[in-house]
């Protein structure tokens, strides 16, 4: 997998948490940059450790349907992919200015609950996984701490276009690798 592949996948991640992030910075009203650092790590922390979980996960298990990787993976990012774009059609819940643990840590572990699956689908892949999750926690990172002020400014107007774009992308790059592995795309 190549550099711009996992930079799509990472955009495509961060779409849910950049739009709690929105939501967030809409909260808030007047936002400060540790608003948009609190969010960007606890975000981005649990964006680059759910794939690597999944890695290890799927590590474990690679050698058994290694014949069917590519369907799994195929799989996985459709699902992860329909459902983001399912929930961009449903109403923004309404979130608190709250950046405290109690009320980031689930929001954290709830958007990147699909990073776990992706994780998994890396292990099956030729992913360097130290750099991938890295990676995929930086733009986390940045894209929250974005939301936050973008939420401030614009207001949950384009929450739903974030998750929508982000579903559209895990399908594609999904499609692209069971095409790449059947041969249909070199």
């Amino acid at each position: 997998m190549g550099l711009w592949e996992l930079f799509v996948i990472a955009i495509g991640l961060s779409m849910d948490a950049f739009a709690v992030s929105v939501c967030k910075g809409l909260a808030t009203g007047e936002v400060r940059l540790r608003h948009a650092c609190t969010a960007g790590a606890y975000f981005g922390g649990f964006q680059a450790l759910m794939p690597l979980l999944g890695y290890l996960l799927g590590i474990r298990f690679q050698s058994m349907i290694v014949s069917v990787d590519h369907w799994i993976a195929f799989v996985l990012l459709g699902i992860i992919g329909f459902n983001m774009i399912r929930e961009s059609r449903d109403e923004a819940e309404c979130l608190d200015c709250d950046f405290g643990f109690r009320a980031m840590l689930p929001l954290a572990v709830a958007t990147s609950i699909d990073a776990l699956a992706v994780g998994i689908s890396f292990a099956f892949l030729s992913v360097d996984i130290g750099p991938a999750v890295c990676f995929i926690g930086v733009v986390t990172f940045v894209l929250s701490g974005i939301g936050v002020k973008v939420g401030s400014v614009f207001g949950a107007k384009y929450r739903a276009r974030a998750e929508l774009a982000g579903g559209i992308v895990l399908i594609l790059m999904g499609t692209k690798i069971l095409l790449e592995h059947l041969g249909i795309l070199s």
